[in-house]
């Protein structure tokens, strides 16, 4: 398989044995990384025992238009050679065996299986092909276990996929690992001192997958609400488990366990339009939108973030998906995550308003790096106050009261959008139109609503979000339709980027 994003396509290796100057050619645009395995698979299979050929070897990667990059080609080429060499029964045997099985492994010096990067899209892609079997390293066998439809054998070493292929023996079946992992220990809500309105926020945006950010002094506690988000969000679905864990495969440099809960990705604010998006020389890797792929992608300091970076953000908001084109060849990469930012209100980040340095027009334009169209695409915006008014104030909820909430608001909004015909599992997936259509408020809030559109003080994105953010506030009060008070609130909790 060849992984181009986090997706992958099905590879064919082929091998012919002919007369000749003894060498191995490689042919089918295979990168340095697979042209390199050559001797390192000569080696490790003469320090398996095994025989290799004095003559002519071809190798085709076919289809021969598609970039081939990575080690995971190593098990998949030897086999291909050596079942070249193989006669009679045991050919027979081979060719049945190898002919519909996808093999993965990086083969070190000594034989060895070593494990690869991706394994679980290229499991996945061969489950799409039809592929009925596979057959990966041990350090893969966690990862690959996650497939259940395919059957996944673990191999140690190249001799034992030597010996399986020739009918000899028998590999051992992947065994998935009993339980889940846990969850992040993030800490708790309840240790937040006071901000009840921003963690009302965090409870309204964790409801609906809202868009949101928190402006104010530092230590206010903008960045313990955002960490501790994952907290009061449902875990993922088998379905999201399998796609997020397919991305962290390609990203991460070795299997760290499924993903099962909202992955929470806090880039640094210095990083790059290529780090956020996913991008780098030769084929793209995922950036920090795609490793948020169903969790949330907290952006603190945003302020420091130039806006050619946070205008790359738009699109995958939209789109949940990044589209990047590398000579003549598109890649897609998921991209379905919650924003949020946090920022100072001003350059010094004075606590109090009064001890401020900075100049009128300084406070005016410092977020002016988040554009109109970027702003717009926040649902919510709150500002958080200095700590000390609040140093001796729990917050009166916890984690778990948030989470049950949350979770009982997103069983309303996901019935009402199953009785509808929908596939949203959340409020803010659902398109605008499909709200304001069939979805609308009461008729005094829709009256509301166009007031303010006429009014100019919200743009018509900014209303979309308004009635987005009202039905939300309605599933968590248990309201069979927001009135007047939802979207009162929902105006209320978008804010502004000015004071």
């Amino acid at each position: 398989m060849a992984l181009h994003g986090v997706r992958a396509h099905p590879v064919t290796v082929e091998a012919n044995i002919g007369p000749g100057l003894p060498g191995m050619y490689m042919v089918g645009l295979g990168d340095a990384s697979v042209r390199e395995s050559r001797d390192r698979i000569r080696t490790a299979v003469a320090n398996s025992g095994l025989a290799w050929p004095r003559t002519k070897i071809i190798v085709s990667l076919s289809p021969a238009s598609l970039p081939k990059s990575g080690g995971h080609f190593d098990l998949s080429i030897t086999l291909a050679v050596l079942s070249a060499m193989m006669v009679g029964e045991q050919a027979e045997e081979a060719r049945r065996r190898l002919g519909s099985t996808l093999l993965l492994g990086e083969v070190a010096l000594d034989g060895t299986l070593r494990p690869v990067s991706g394994a679980l899209p290229a499991l996945l892609g061969a489950q799409r092909q039809g592929l009925r079997r596979a057959v990966v390293p041990p350090g893969n066998e966690a990862e690959a276990a996650l497939v259940g439809a395919t059957e996944v054998l673990v191999a140690p070493s190249l001799m034992a996929v030597v010996e399986w292929a020739r009918g000899e023996r028998e590999l051992p079946r992947a065994r998935r690992e009993s339980g889940g992992p846990a969850a992040q220990n993030l800490g708790d809500f309840s240790e937040i001192a006071g901000q009840h309105r921003a963690v009302r926020a965090a409870e309204v945006a964790a409801a609906g997958g809202h868009h949101f950010m928190l402006i104010g002094p530092p230590g206010s506690g903008k960045s313990m609400i955002a960490q501790r988000l994952p907290t009061i969000l449902p875990a993922l679905t088998q379905r999201q488990t399998l796609e997020a864990t397919a991305v962290h495969s390609v990203a991460a440099p070795s299997f760290s366990g499924p993903v099962s809960y909202p992955p929470f990705i806090a880039p640094h604010h210095s990083i790059s339009r290529a780090g956020l998006l996913g991008g780098g020389s030769g084929i793209p890797r995922p950036g920090a939108v795609t490793l948020a792929h169903h969790g949330i992608l907290f952006l603190d300091e945003v302020s420091e973030i130039p806006a050619a970076v946070l205008d790359g953000l738009r699109t995958p908001l939209d789109n949940a998906q990044v589209r990047l084109i590398r000579a003549h060849r598109e890649y897609l990469f998921p991209a379905r995550f919650q924003l949020v930012l946090a920022a100072n209100p001003c350059r010094c980040a004075a606590n109090d308003p009064q001890a401020c340095r900075c100049l009128p027009r300084q406070r005016a334009t410092y977020l002016d790096n988040l554009s109109g169209p970027l702003r717009d695409r926040l649902d919510i915006i709150v500002r958080t106050s200095a700590v000390g008014a609040h140093l001796r104030t729990d917050s009166s909820r916890s984690s778990a009261e948030l989470a049950a909430n949350v979770a009982q608001a997103r069983q309303r909004s996901r019935a009402r959008w199953r009785a509808a015909g929908r596939d949203e599992r959340c409020t803010s997936e659902v398109p605008p139109p499909v709200l304001r259509r069939h979805f609308p408020a009461t008729e005094e809030a829709m009256l509301l609503l166009e007031a303010y559109l006429a009014q100019g003080t919200l743009s018509q994105r900014a209303v979309d979000r308004a009635l987005a953010v009202a039905w939300t506030l309605s599933d968590l009060s248990g309201g069979a339709q927001p009135g007047i008070t939802e979207v009162s609130e929902a105006i209320d909790l978008h804010g502004s980027l000015k004071e």
